[in-house]
């Protein structure tokens, strides 16, 4: 039923890119001109959106082909930079020194690229414990496990905050991506500003901590977890399948990962400063009100691309994404939160400029 609904989603939507370049008639999709292949490559927990996002796209634009590899922000940020693929997704804006006119390979010389929110999700804190099928988590314990400090399940600290479970005498196996990882860099973000006295690591998309069990993408550590015993692990609340997600929070206030949750954090931050016109990188309040573990991913594109009709074209697919109704079928597919109508506008405006 989410697939069909996404399928079903007027072609007028789609923001025209140039004249030539038309998208359906809402009663007749066959009329698109649209033609052409975007390649995209990036965040793996963008993977179930990306997928209702192409099918509708493709459904109501029989001509074009959008293909996206969900490989991890890191190898989409690559990508997109050396002109391997017309956009990336990343758990993380590109960062302002690595966003410098003529620094990427599918935009035009004097163009830099600009960082597109368009999807926003909790992360999840998910774990396998035989007979435990509710946990609760502060971020300071949360922190301590994945530092390797809190190393058994039998902790008094584990303990302590969850009386009523009857924790095993096992060790933790705490999962964590192998990968560049935007997820990375948000939950370890999370950990450095909720439980400062425990994480002192930097945040980073590249885990920072030795020891622990390395698994590759979104899906390799919801595999280790779910197959695992006494394995704690983070992922995109999306693809966390038939796994058991911890609640997390302060002492009293533990929270399920929820699409409301995530989008009230996102709602309370505020954008970043000192950005170019167009470049949206919002700056997470770990401290907001809901569920600020939280992450928020991008679509990065050119400015201005080398290829004008390419350019269009992903201008289209992007006007898409952002707008009303693809949040909508992502919200349904993947468990995603919306983009709010003062966010989207911007979004869509910016998406607009590209040329």
């Amino acid at each position: 039923m989410r697939i069909s609904a996404a399928l079903g989603l007027s072609a007028a939507l789609f923001l025209s890119a140039c004249a030539a370049n038309e998208a359906a008639d809402p009663a007749n999709p066959s009329s698109s001109t649209l033609s052409g292949t975007l390649s995209g490559k990036g965040a793996s927990s963008t993977k179930v959106a990306q997928e209702t996002w192409i099918a509708a796209f493709q459904t109501a634009n029989t001509d074009v082909t959008v293909n996206y590899s969900p490989d991890g922000s890191g190898a989409g940020r690559e990508a997109f930079m050396a002109g391997g693929a017309d956009f990336a997704g990343s758990d993380r804006a590109l960062k302002p020194e690595e966003n410098t006119a003529g620094g990427f390979g599918g935009c035009a010389d004097t163009s830099a690229a600009i960082d597109l929110p368009v999807y926003i999700s909790p992360i999840a804190v998910i774990f396998n414990l035989d007979g435990v099928d509710s946990l609760n988590l502060t971020p300071d314990v949360l922190a301590r496990i994945f530092h390797g400090d809190i190393t058994n399940w039998s902790d008094d600290a584990i303990a302590e905050i969850n009386p009523d479970v009857k924790l095993p005498d096992l060790v933790i196996t705490a999962v964590h991506r192998s990968d560049e990882s935007g997820t990375t860099e948000n939950f370890t973000d999370y950990l450095a500003a909720t439980a400062p006295d425990v994480w002192t690591e930097e945040v980073s998309s590249s885990w920072p901590v030795d020891g622990g069990e390395a698994a590759k993408g979104t899906s390799g550590v919801v595999a280790a977890v779910t197959g695992g015993a006494g394995t704690i692990g983070y992922a995109d609340a999306s693809q966390a399948g038939s796994a058991t997600i911890a609640k997390v929070g302060p002492d009293g206030d533990f929270q399920e990962p929820t699409e409301e949750g995530a989008a009230a954090a996102v709602e309370a931050s505020p954008l970043e400063e000192g950005r170019a016109e167009n470049d949206i990188a919002i700056t997470i309040d770990r401290s907001a009100a809901g569920y600020p573990l939280v992450l928020v991913s991008y679509a990065i594109a050119c400015a201005e691309y080398k290829d004008a009709t390419q350019g269009a074209l992903v201008k289209d697919y992007l006007s898409y994404i952002a707008s009303e109704e693809g949040q909508s079928a992502a919200e349904a597919s993947a468990g995603s939160a919306p983009l709010s109508a003062s966010l989207r506008e911007k979004v869509l405006a910016a998406i607009d400029t590209i040329k």
